[in-house]
């Protein structure tokens, strides 16, 4: 029996590993353990996702948060490599981009158990993001690179994979298929009040380092959507961290502030809002999923094919350009019917190479 360690740590790992928990659930041949790190611990951004998702519990959580990037991968590091000793995988699997999955490639390498990286070859090409960091590190320990789009097949070219003993599986995007398969049951399962989903409203996330920590481009941001918000209602799922540098910079943001939300309110705000506002990189992809346009606050994105093909725009923290940009949005129609992400297979197609792999 094929036996895969499943590092997760934050909600989109959460969503991801629901398609291929799924997947792996129906085949008898393969079993898979879920390792939670705890880098995301709050109910709703952790425990309520395995509830509502009906992913299976994770055999271990290792209850690592609350501190700095050192620390934070140091102690995942040497946790995952006892469970890692323990458990004895075939391969372990890690998702996206955060701490949670540069440690788990760590660990798993130098113990030469092979490794696999769900979303590989996306490129920012801006170091100063630890996310940056953290993909191109564990792109270059994985043995599986399974790639969600044309973009990053080239990004890995430029960088000289086709002389690297690592094997590049153009799988499509799990998002997608999550997406996708749960959109038919997020109306029934969500909680937020009705009223706050429906009607004309604008969706908005905010909480990438690059625009919390930096109060110039915080308060660029608060101020564009406090000016939004006159004109069209604002709707924030805050952040915990957010909000607390929010407080610490004494900004005030003016919007309709909800707290954090589970994976099938996002789903039905995606589906009612007239566009979204996002920091975030995953909520770039699921606008597009759910046909709404995208303004980016950020200066670069790794989902470049969503704005060469005007469904996103990139507006940094600059006021004037949020708000000219979400007016832009907001009156731009679009052909949504292009397939970036590929056909919603993602899941068994990675399982397939991973069960067929030879090295």
């Amino acid at each position: 029996m094929l036996k895969i360690v499943t590092i997760i740590g934050a909600r989109p790992q959460f969503v991801k590993a629901a398609v291929l928990s799924r997947v792996i659930s129906s085949n008898n041949d393969v079993e898979e353990i879920l390792v939670h790190t705890g880098q995301h611990y709050d109910h709703n951004m952790s425990d309520v996702f395995f509830e509502e998702m009906e992913i299976p519990k994770p055999g271990y959580n290792l209850d690592v948060n609350g501190m700095g990037h050192g620390a934070m991968t140091g102690q995942m590091l040497e946790k995952i490599e006892a469970v890692l000793e323990k458990e004895q995988p075939e391969w372990v699997l890690v998702y996206g981009d955060t701490n949670s999955t540069i440690a788990g490639a760590l660990a798993a390498k130098k113990m030469h158990i092979k490794v696999a990286h769900v979303e590989a070859g996306l490129r920012s090409f801006n170091m100063e993001m630890p996310e940056e960091v953290n993909r191109i590190l564990t792109d270059r320990i994985s043995d599986i690179l399974f790639v969600p789009t044309e973009t990053a097949i080239r990004n890995l070219k430029n960088e000289g994979y086709d002389n690297i003993d690592a094997q590049i599986v153009h799988s499509g995007d799990v998002m997608q298929d999550a997406s996708h398969f749960y959109a038919k049951i997020s109306e029934s399962k969500a909680k937020l009040p009705i009223e706050k989903r429906q009607g004309d409203f604008v969706l908005c996330t905010l909480h990438r380092a690059e625009n919390t920590d930096n109060p110039e481009r915080l308060v660029g941001i608060v101020n564009a959507l406090n000016e939004l918000h006159k004109e069209i209602r604002v709707l924030v799922p805050i952040h915990p961290r957010t909000r607390k540098l929010l407080e610490a910079n004494n900004l005030e943001l003016n919007v309709d502030l909800v707290d954090p939300v589970g994976y099938f309110d996002m789903i039905e705000l995606l589906k009612n809002c007239k566009i979204v506002l996002t920091d975030s990189g995953g909520l770039q992809k699921e606008a597009y999923f759910f046909q709404k346009h995208c303004v980016t606050m950020r200066d670069e994105t790794e989902w470049v094919e969503l704005v060469e093909n005007g469904y996103n725009v990139l507006a940094g923290a600059d006021t004037n350009l949020i708000l000219s940009s979400a007016q832009e949005m907001m009156s731009k129609t679009s052909d949504f019917s292009n397939q970036l992400y590929g056909d919603s297979m993602a899941g068994e197609k990675i399982l397939s190479a991973l069960q067929n792999f030879k090295k």
